[in-house]
């Protein structure tokens, strides 16, 4: 994994900042969430993908419950240290609705994206990963 020498987490602010999470072959948008310095430091030290879940209010391995892990290739950081983006394989679906990305439909509601899994087989009845 690849990131950078120039941002250390703390510096710019210990806020929650986004990470938009890319696929790395293809370039498909697949989520949105959000990294604390906790997530970003797990992240950097495993090359797998951390999140602070906001509904939860907790640290979170992307796949700890449905096996659908990020394994982060890249990271950069914008030109204000606020956004962060991690290219990433993904392995099985980052959606937790059973999609390959969070963005699989249209503002109208029209279904774009493939389902890859079955949201109850990966989580039961309480769905979220």
């Amino acid at each position: 994994m690849r990131g950078s020498e120039y941002y250390v987490p703390g510096e710019a602010t210990s806020d929650l900042r986004p990470a938009i999470v890319q696929d790395d072959e293809t370039g498909e948008v697949l989520m949105l969430a959000y990294m604390n310095d906790e997530a970003l430091r797990l992240t950097r030290a495993t090359g797998k993908a951390h999140y602070w879940s906001r509904s939860r209010g907790k640290l979170w391995k992307k796949g700890e419950r449905s096996g659908h892990e990020q394994l982060v290739k890249e990271i950069f950081i914008d030109c204000d240290e606020d956004t962060i983006l991690l290219k990433v394989e993904q392995i099985g679906g980052a959606c937790h609705r059973g999609y390959r990305s969070c963005f699989y439909r249209t503002i109208d509601g029209t279904v774009v994206g493939e389902k890859v899994f079955d949201p109850e087989e990966a989580y039961g009845k309480e769905q979220g990963d």
